[in-house]
């Protein structure tokens, strides 16, 4: 609730109110309290205050009672009494509902909400897939080429058909960029399959949100609270944990540096935070405690829920300056020293003592502490906090549906598209080769068909040419069968005439060297004449 400028936040057993200051919103902060102790109304409180003054708000609804923000609570004996006891009729309290965007990454309870593969990265991607270090850097090598050749990652199909195109041309790249195994290629690439099947095939994509689309107003000027549907998303505690990660670093990035406003330009509320931290490596890590310390340079304030501080790294705890603390039990050694460490975080007040005082909160009470116009952090006090104006419990599916379509960004985010991306690219490319080694298949069959032409065409004309041949040299035997036989006629018949004539000179012995004289003097005429 604004009071004098401030976030009245609760009040004290002698009736002082606490509040915090709207310049040190931006200086983070911190709400922690174990199941039941009344953080979901500290939060409430704290959003309904900064969309009173016309910031902007990022809530996680985890349980399914954040987005009753949207609606005007109602009246009963116990808020009458809550009114009474904080003297809240008297500062003008009335119920009121927000001006809320309900979210929701699988697009089930909210508006799509996406983001695409390339603004993700490769660092926090890594961490979605669970890779080790040597998966990592290769993924990061994967994103290298992509952008190298200028193909763009919008999908998780887009980042396949890049794996696999890697994974191909491995041997191409290899010189440039570093070996890179089908093992560990193939292992991310079922890393990436698992994630489609756990909804990330809907969160990456298109269109992605714009981050400065979190920023609107909303009627009567009030900062519009954007709530992510968390109900379903939290049981897949990497992806919930990566994606509000890489909403911080599009805020850092995309925001320019302001310093300390008079309030701050957005409010970030992180509920379940300890899933940010688990298992999270040095690098990511390092990369988180980097965002948080910078971004309140660009007037963006982050508060960490959470059942115990101790789920926040040092690091990061360090830098949240509001702490609200709720109810803490101390069931076991390792639980005394949690709540030693949470109360020793506070400075201390000498009317109570804060370790006694955490273990033995009611619900709705808290030990607080803010920072004060110079910047250093209050003495902690006991407080009763404030009561929201919003309802308390969930809303209807009905109320839920007309909240998300009546919004005015519905349309923008309904549909998703899918524009012309490394899976189009390289499908083309694909196809190309395909056409190419067609065409060069049909080249080589073309030449064989016609060696094959050439060969026969050989051996058609060595076949025509042997049968001239044979044909020549038939008529040469046939002319020279004929030759023989004339003049075996004709020496047959010199002879005999020859014999005739010597005959009737010499008697029948003349007759017989006649014919043979004959036939000789016949055969060498003949061979004279004809060369046979």
């Amino acid at each position: 609730m604004i009071k004098d400028g401030k976030i009245w936040v609760g009040t004290t057993e002698d009736g002082r109110q606490i509040s915090m200051l709207p310049r040190m919103a931006n200086r983070h902060g911190l709400v922690a309290g174990a199941t039941g102790t009344g953080k979901t109304v500290t939060l409430k409180v704290l959003a309904e205050s900064f969309s009173e003054m016309g910031v902007p708000v990022f809530m996680a609804d985890v349980k399914g009672d954040i987005a009753s923000i949207m609606a005007a609570g109602t009246d009963s004996e116990d808020m009458q009494a809550r009114i009474a006891r904080f003297g809240l009729a008297e500062e003008g309290f009335s119920y009121q509902g927000y001006p809320v965007t309900l979210w929701d990454i699988y697009g089930e309870k909210g508006i799509q909400l996406r983001t695409t593969i390339s603004e993700m990265g490769p660092l926090l991607l890594a961490r979605i897939l669970g890779l080790n270090e040597l998966q990592s850097d290769v993924l990061a090598i994967v994103f290298k080429i992509a952008d190298d050749n200028g193909l763009f990652l919008y999908d998780t199909k887009d980042l396949k058909s890049m794996l696999n195109y890697v994974n191909t041309e491995s041997k191409t790249f290899e010189a440039e960029y570093g070996r890179m195994s089908s093992a560990t290629i193939g292992a991310i690439t079922r890393a990436v399959v698992a994630l489609e099947v756990a909804g990330g095939d809907r969160f990456f994509g298109e269109p992605g949100l714009n981050i400065l689309d979190w920023l609107a107003i909303g009627e009567g000027g009030k900062g519009m609270i954007n709530i992510l549907d968390s109900s379903s998303l939290i049981n897949s505690g990497i992806l919930y944990s990566t994606f509000l990660l890489w909403f911080l670093s599009e805020l850092f990035e995309t925001l320019p540096e302001v310093g300390d406003l008079a309030k701050p330009k957005m409010v970030f509320f992180f509920d379940e935070a300890h899933l940010l931290f688990k298992d999270t490596s040095k690098t990511l890590l390092d990369k988180i405690e980097q965002v948080v310390k910078l971004v309140r340079s660009k007037g963006v304030g982050i508060y960490f829920c959470t059942q115990n501080p101790k789920d926040i790294p040092d690091g990061v705890l360090s830098q949240l300056g509001n702490k609200v603390e709720h109810g803490l039990h101390a069931y076991s050694p390792a639980d005394q020293r949690a709540v030693k460490a949470a109360a020793d975080a506070f400075r201390a007040n000498p009317a109570f003592n804060t370790y006694e005082t955490i273990l033995s909160l009611g619900t709705g009470e808290a030990v607080v502490s803010f920072l004060g116009e110079d910047g250093i952090p209050g003495i902690c006090e006991k407080v009763s906090i404030l009561p929201p104006k919003s309802s308390f419990g969930s809303i209807t599916d009905d109320e839920r549906e007309q909240a998300v379509k009546g919004s005015l960004l519905y349309s923008k985010y309904a549909n998703a598209v899918d524009p012309d991306s490394a899976y189009e690219m390289l499908a083309r490319l694909d196809e190309q080769k395909a056409a190419a080694l067609q065409q060069e298949q049909q080249a080589r069959e073309e030449a064989k068909a016609q060696e094959l032409a050439d060969k026969q065409a050989a051996r058609e004309q060595a076949a025509a040419e042997r049968e001239e041949a044979r044909r020549k040299e038939q008529e040469e035997k046939d002319k020279k069968r004929v030759v023989k036989s004339v003049a075996s006629t004709v020496i047959g018949s010199i002879g005999r005439e020859a014999g005739k004539a010597v005959g009737k000179t010499f008697g029948t012995t003349g007759k017989t060297v006649g014919g043979n004289v004959g036939a000789s003097l016949g055969r060498g005429l003949l061979n004279t004449l004809f060369k046979i």
